[in-house]
Formats: C-alpha cells, structure tokens, sequence
C-alpha cells in the first residue's frame, strides 16, 4: 500500500511502514517502523480547505501535538518523522493503510 502525501509518502509492506519525506532544500529522508511497535495510530481526515494527517505512535513517545495557525491547518510539525500531511485525494488511501497498520498490529 502507498499513500502520496503533501511533501512525501507512506508505504506499509504488511510488515513494516516507511515513510518518506522530503523537505524543501533538503535531502529525502527515510523513517522505517515495524507495525507491531506501534501503539496507536492517528488520522485526520483533509478537508477541502486543509489539509489532514496520519500519524503512528511509538512506545515511550507522545503524538506530536498539532501546530495552530492557518498555514498549519492543525497538523503535527514537518518535521515530526512520524507523521505525514495529507491531501482531500488521499483520504480513501490513508483510512485503508491505517486499517491494515492496525490489523497487523493485531
């Protein structure tokens, strides 16, 4: 499975998530994480106007707390390797992919 994101991807194999970022001026950046050390999942569904987000929760780290703002829409931070923004298009996707992180977690 593969969701595009605003300024990157999440790809889950059914065993491990790797999600892909790349930040304007910088290098693309890779995070991998297996699906049974996630402790909980996030997603925010985009809306027309913002964008949303999906988010994966590890052991012994809280969620990234969502930034105010307009420019933000109340999304996580770039820079939190945990969590991708999400365009309205991949809402469908990213429900499907956080399904299937949390039935492997299972």
């Amino acid at each position: 499975m593969d969701v595009k994101g605003v300024m990157g991807s999440v790809t889950f194999d059914g065993e491990w998530i790797t999600i892909t970022k790349k930040e304007v001026g910088q290098q693309e950046r890779q995070f991998r994480i297996r699906a049974a050390d996630v402790t909980g999942t996030r997603l925010k569904p985009a809306t027309r106007l913002f964008h949303g987000y999906m988010q994966f929760v590890l052991p012994g780290s809280a969620p990234a707390t969502e930034d105010r703002g307009l420019m933000a829409g109340g999304r996580p931070p770039q820079s939190d390797p945990h969590s991708l923004s999400i365009r309205y298009s991949a809402n469908d996707g990213a429900a499907m992919l956080m399904a299937a992180v949390e039935q492997a977690r299972s």
